[in-house]
């Protein structure tokens, strides 16, 4: 939603959105990340290096608790298992390669240099620095780049089918935001290739005893005692047993919560209540309004589509992105002359052209179809064009290339993109922002560690396509199995929490009451029917772009959702029994709470950043950030209670090998 023109004068405006803020959230205190204070090219070495060890002998000594099985699930569980240590590893899917990773098709970034096109890791630090818009923390960066080059590798080594070039190297091509060819791939399958590969190592740990696997088991809370996690609850999604594990420690890779705009490319199970119960627990919540709006996705066709469906941005290395330049042309695409086409990304950017990073690209399809230039019988998408990459490079290779991609676009719409142009529109995809972890990746609570998208770091505030496959393998297999044992090794001697103690038996009870509840409200209405209105609101007032009278009226338009669905909710069936209704009005009441932390971030961050576009904060149409005031991440702290005030903690962002820079993709 655009602001509205009005006579305030600027003064008195910005004046009456501080006020409007001051009532919303209260400032907290500055946060150390932890970061090594070396070079940010040596900070993880260094940080290994001190790092504590645990003598292989001890390591079976100590119980850690992994929930989620996708990339950095998977990877951190069978990782730690292989070191020794006992694991259990928890999963609401029927089977680990079920989770969302399989569903990143374009590729995995690695600075290996393979190309001879002057890649680095320095380089590949400034385009997801850059990519990011200065949002991200610097020394993330570089490990992300460091460790990126031994996870190529070592996906290969355990299954990865990774494509390879006519002189059998591995192939590589070039995502948004960057000017070398740093992405391998397999297809347009890589994140079902690496989910395999991963599952499978998993899978050999299971055999060898080091670990325990609990499918269709969704955590609904953590057990926090004596300031640390020590376990958490679980529901079995098909008896309905809720119960209590304890552990030395836990870690979170349940991915984003990007399902809260109802209608996104995730899959219609990844929900947040996993990360959300955390919060209010007393993790710190990191810039949620950080949401990543991807450039190209299939426009929806009917209100009754139950999502969104993804089509890789690997696409944009041979497709060209277009719209007419007459409104309303709903002439076969194929007869539109080229007078009469508007590349607009290869016009406004040249630099990059249909790579531009996807903040950037997402823009500018929405101003385009916005402006009434959209095409389809909705006319709410643009032509995604492979006619010149056909031409160039002939069918044969475009099919070795895209082949899957191209099959899932004609079963979905009945058109054969190898003939006509895809239809391509802005969906929710990834979210930056997630719970806040320092350089050890472990929360404001200790013993809490988190792992892939679930946590906020490396991205800042827009994702460089083809760095999610990159940061959940770089966390599961090569960061995370260094900072829990750092952490574990004060702990040797202590048994896990006794299963009798009150602190679990608490957590217990808070659980199975707030199920009941939810059984007991006994309205007239189905979780569903709140799901939607709320994204509704969220997509109107908190999407492409945000404005404060928005996302105001938005704050107001949730409370009053949240409070009709405490008193309307009708969840059908009980509780002891496979109940997808009352697992749907769990994971929507966490999303009622979490869209409005995520409305009250984006009021609060007052400039644009990335993927967070105020048209407050805009030059020429794009982003303009404020680093004097607003160079950090925002971790909201939970109040205690919903009606509370959040408390805006933050942590400052310094860069020093990538010079802060207004981004100029042109």
């Amino acid at each position: 939603m655009n602001a509205k023109p009005d006579s305030t004068a600027p003064e008195q405006k910005g004046a009456s959105v501080a006020s409007e803020i001051d009532q919303l959230r209260v400032i907290g205190r500055p946060l150390d990340g932890k970061v090594p204070e070396v070079d940010p090219r040596d900070a993880w070495t260094d940080r290994k290096l001190h790092y504590n060890l645990v003598n292989p002998n001890n390591r079976r000594k100590f119980k850690i608790i992994v929930v989620g099985t996708g990339l950095s699930g998977a990877g951190a569980a069978a990782a730690l298992g292989e070191l020794g240590y006992d694991v259990e590893v928890f999963s609401f899917h029927d089977m680990p390669r079920r989770a969302h990773s399989i569903a990143a098709q374009g590729g995995i970034n690695s600075p290996r240099a393979r190309k001879v096109d002057n890649d680095s890791i320095d380089r590949f630090v400034k385009d997801t620095v850059k990519g990011g818009d200065f949002r991200g923390r610097e020394e993330d960066a570089y490990r992300l780049g460091e460790e990126g080059i031994r996870v190529i590798n070592h996906m290969q080594a355990i299954g990865a089918a990774f494509a390879r070039d006519y002189g059998g190297q591995l192939a590589t091509r070039s995502f948004g935001g960057v000017q070398v060819s740093r992405t391998y791939y397999t297809r347009g399958q890589t994140g079902q290739q690496l989910e395999l590969a991963a599952a499978h190592a998993l899978s050999r740990q299971v055999a060898a005893g080091t670990c325990k696997l609990h499918s269709r088991q969704e955590m609904l809370d953590l057990i926090v005692k004596d300031g640390r996690a020590q376990g958490i609850v679980v529901r079995d999604l098909v008896t309905g047993k809720v119960r209590a594990l304890t552990a030395h420690a836990v870690v979170l890779c349940t991915g984003g919560y990007g399902n809260v705009y109802y209608k996104a490319t995730l899959a219609k199970n990844s929900n947040a209540t996993a990360i959300w119960r955390a919060y209010k627990r007393g993790a710190y919540f990191a810039n949620p309004c950080f949401v990543q709006i991807h450039p190209t996705a299939l426009p929806l066709m009917s209100k009754w589509q139950s999502k969104k469906t993804l089509m890789s941005e690997s696409l944009r290395n041979d497709g060209r992105i277009w719209a007419p330049r007459k409104k309303k042309d709903d002439r076969d695409p194929n007869t539109i002359p080229e007078a009469e086409r508007f590349y607009f990304l290869e016009e406004r950017y040249p630099a990059f052209g249909n790579l531009v990073p996807r903040d950037v690209a997402s823009r500018n399809i929405r101003e385009r179809i916005d402006a009434g230039y959209g095409v389809g019988p909705l006319h709410n998408a643009v032509y995604l064009d492979f006619r010149t990459g056909i031409e160039r490079l002939g069918v044969k290779l475009i099919r070795e290339r895209y082949s899957n991609l191209f099959n899932m676009y004609e079963e979905l719409t009945g058109e054969d993109p190898y003939k006509t142009p895809m239809r391509i529109t802005p969906s929710v995809h990834f979210t930056m922002g997630g719970l806040w972890t320092d350089y050890d990746q472990m929360t404001s609570i200790p013993g809490l560690f988190i792992g892939g998208e679930a946590s906020w770091a490396y991205h800042g505030a827009n994702r460089l396509g083809a760095n999610s496959l990159l940061s959940c393998c770089v966390d599961g297999w090569f960061t995370l199995p260094y900072a829990v044992p750092n952490y574990l090794a004060g702990l040797l001697g202590q048994e896990p929490l006794a299963l009798d103690d009150q602190a679990v038996q608490d957590t217990l009870k808070g659980v199975q009451d707030g199920i009941d509840h939810l059984l007991n409200i006994g309205g007239s209405h189905g979780a569903d029917h709140f799901y939607e209105k709320l994204g509704a609101i969220m997509d109107r007032y908190a999407s492409v772009s945000r404005d404060p009278e928005g996302l105001a009226t938005a704050i107001g338009l949730i409370r009053e959702l949240r409070q009709e669905f405490w008193r309307d909710l009708k969840v059908v069936g009980s509780a002891d029994r496979l109940n997808q209704e009352l697992e749907t009005a769990g994971r929507v009441a966490d999303y009622l709470e979490l869209a409005e932390l995520l409305c009250i971030d984006a009021l609060d961050r007052d400039e644009s950043a990335g993927a967070h576009f105020r048209t407050d904060h805009e030059i020429g149409g794009e982003a303009k950030r404020n680093d004097e005031d607003w160079c950090f991440c925002s971790a909201w702290e939970y109040p205690g209670a919903v009606s509370a005030k959040p408390i805006r903690n933050f942590e400052p962002l310094t860069f020093r090998a990538v010079p802060l820079q207004q981004r100029n993709y042109k």
